[in-house]
Order: structure tokens, then sequence, then C-alpha cells
């Protein structure tokens, strides 16, 4: 391959001895200047993929500039500890990697905008931040020597939402070509019918498409849960939540790593509390931290904290709302538990994807609600 001799030492000492045919057919590709979407499976280094052709380009040109957009702050977090090996080996003068979004201190940001060569953002930012500044603060010379920008997760910029951060592309680019730059645009997605379209529509590029997925994928096993009826004449069910309650204390007993998706903030906060006290009432506290809620409305630290403890082995469960199916990296997890079909495929597949990310084989269970869409699929799973 065409890659640079430091960058392939890199990789070595990093443990890749090989790219999967996937992330080699998109760094060639990205090396011609191609617009690319990708859209292989959960935990096949799509991320991998996208990180070689930026930081190849930026080693020889140490003044270029790339943006990576995320949909949520804990996702750009997880990206810059996945990124910070490549910093060790190349040291900062060369690469310097910044998250910059509304958690960062005014103290750093200054520094980040002068010289961070790779700024992890999310499209709110963009808007209030990069933007509407593109003349001052240092935010010329960002857009001056802007050669690419990433857009992880695609699939989440659907309906108004994506409508909203296709413009904020629109002003992006109309702006980069004011201040005399062109970036490229890397992006990938979670399976969805047209990626293509959605990632043209976003960054109003033309794409070329890679789906070919070349990584090793664990095998899954799927349960379709159909909760019990309450009252004799059939007319309601045990909701999710009691099912949850009932379950998740068995499996930190028998000391399963699992994560379970509920629909609201509302319900995994009660379902976390009652397995907490379910599990005091039987080992007392020893148990019950061995299960953590998560959900948006914790501050930066707790939510790192909870990371930290899943990937080490701290945490053996995690009850979450769906700010958890984005691809934050939390360790081997055996199990995956739905509080309900979370609505769209592509959800689905992110969540069911968070279980057995190290090739051994994952487990998942989907806890039908009384909705008629999950009561669908549990006739005809």
């Amino acid at each position: 391959h065409d890659l640079e001799k430091g960058l392939k030492e890199c990789l070595l000492k990093m443990g890749y001895d090989k790219l999967y045919s996937h992330q080699s057919e998109m760094f060639e590709q990205a090396s011609q200047g191609q617009n690319i979407i990708i859209t292989t499976g959960t935990a096949s280094g799509k991320s991998l993929a996208f990180y070689l052709p930026v930081i190849q380009r930026i080693i020889k040109q140490p003044a270029k500039r790339a943006l990576f957009i995320y949909p949520t702050k804990a996702l750009a977090q997880d990206q810059q500890k996945n990124l910070q090996p490549f910093v060790d080996f190349f040291g900062a003068k060369i690469l310097n990697i910044g998250v910059y979004d509304g958690d960062t201190p005014a103290s750093q940001r200054k520094k980040i905008r002068e010289e961070a060569n790779i700024i992890l953002t999310n499209p709110d930012m963009i808007n209030s931040g990069f933007l509407p500044n593109h003349n001052q603060y240092g935010y010329p010379y960002i857009f001056a020597n802007l050669c690419f920008v990433i857009i992880d997760e695609l699939h989440a910029y659907r309906g108004a939402f994506g409508s909203h951060v296709s413009n904020v592309m629109k002003r992006l680019i109309r702006i980069c070509r004011y201040h005399g730059a062109s970036p490229q645009f890397l992006c990938s997605s979670a399976t969805i019918a047209n990626p293509k379209e959605l990632a043209e529509n976003i960054c109003h590029k033309d794409f070329s498409h890679i789906s070919q997925d070349g990584s090793p994928s664990p095998e899954k096993e799927v349960v379709f849960w159909q909760p019990p009826y309450v009252d004799s004449d059939k007319s309601f069910k045990r909701t999710v939540a009691q099912e949850m309650v009932d379950l998740l204390p068995r499996l930190v007993e028998n000391d399963v790593r699992m994560i379970a998706f509920c629909a609201s903030r509302k319900e995994t906060e009660v379902v976390t509390k009652e397995c907490r006290d379910i599990l005091a009432s039987k080992r007392g506290s020893v148990l019950s931290n061995k299960i953590s809620g998560y959900r948006g409305g914790y501050t930066p630290e707790e939510r790192r904290r909870i990371e930290r403890d899943l990937s080490e082995g701290n945490l053996l469960g995690v009850v979450s709302t769906n700010a958890l199916e984005l691809g934050v990296d939390i360790g081997s997890l055996e199990l995956v538990v739905m509080g309900g079909f979370p609505g769209t495929r592509a959800s689905f597949w992110q969540q069911l994807g968070r279980a057995g990310r190290r090739a051994e084989k994952a487990y998942a269970i989907l806890i039908l609600n009384q909705k008629p869409v999950d009561q669908y699929l549990g006739l005809n799973p």
C-alpha cells in the first residue's frame, strides 16, 4: 500500500498486522480524492478506515486540518481515546487532537483552535461556534486549511434534525470556498437502505459507497421475549420495566456482562433503582454497585466514569437510554437486553452490535411491549 512508513510502524505497534478489505478500499479511494460513505457492520473497524487517510495527509502536511463530527459528546470523547495511540507515536508536534464541544473549558478552546489539526466536535458546535465566527478567533486558518470532514454515525441525521445538519453542511462548504478550501467528505453509517442518497443529501457532493464487510463477525442469537398477561381476561401484559427488574438482578448475580436499553430517561432511572434495591436486599452494597444507569443529563465526569468502569469490568451491567447505542466502545459485553423494539432497523442492529465486539458469541433479548410493531415482530421474528 501507499501507507507512510511511519504510519505502518504505528499500526504494527498497535497490533494491526493487516487491514480488512473495506479498510484498504476506503484508504485507496480516499487517497484519490473521493467522497466516501462506508456501511459495514458494528465493530468492523470503520473508525480506523477513516483515520488512516486523514492521519496520512496530516503527517505529510501538519498545517492541514480535519473536522470529525459526531452526533453525541460521549462519542467524541470515546474517539479521542482511540486516536491517542497515534498521537503517542507521532508526538503532539505533528499530530494534535482536541475535543471541541460544549464541555470544553474556555481556557482550552483558544489552544485547540490554534494548535489542533484534528478537531472532534458535533453539528451544534459547528453551527453555533465555527460558522458564525469564521472570520475571527483563529477560525479563518482552520477553514482555509480544512482538507477532510468526517461525519460518523450518519444514520443519526434523519428527519428534521437531518435537514438542519444538511443546511449546516451547505454553509460549511460555502465558508470553506470563501476561504479557498474544498474539503473531502468521509462518512460512516449503520446499515440503512439508502446510505449513498443520505450522504449526498447531507453533504451536497457525489459519493461512492463501500459496503463489502471484510471483518469477522461473531455469531448472534436473539431471543424474542413475550411478557405474560397479568389478568385472566388477557387485556394487560406485564410492562417491559417489570420484566427487566426481574431479569437484570439475576444476570448480575450470575456475572453476565450486559447492557439494557430503556425507552426513556425515566424508565432508565426506575429500572436502575429497583434492580439496585433488589441486589442490595440480597447481597448488600457489593452487588448493587455492579449496575448503573446511563442517560443524558449526567455530568461529563459521571458519564466518563461509567464508560470507564464498564470497559474495565468494575460494572457488570448498565441500564441506558439509546445514548449508548452509537459507537462508544464499552468493552466486550455478552448480552444486550432491549426494552421494546427501538423503532428502526438501524437502531436495532446498532443496539445488537453492543454485544460480542470481541469475536465471542453474542446474545440479545428483545422484550416486546404492547405496541403493534413489537407484537407484529413477536409473531414474525
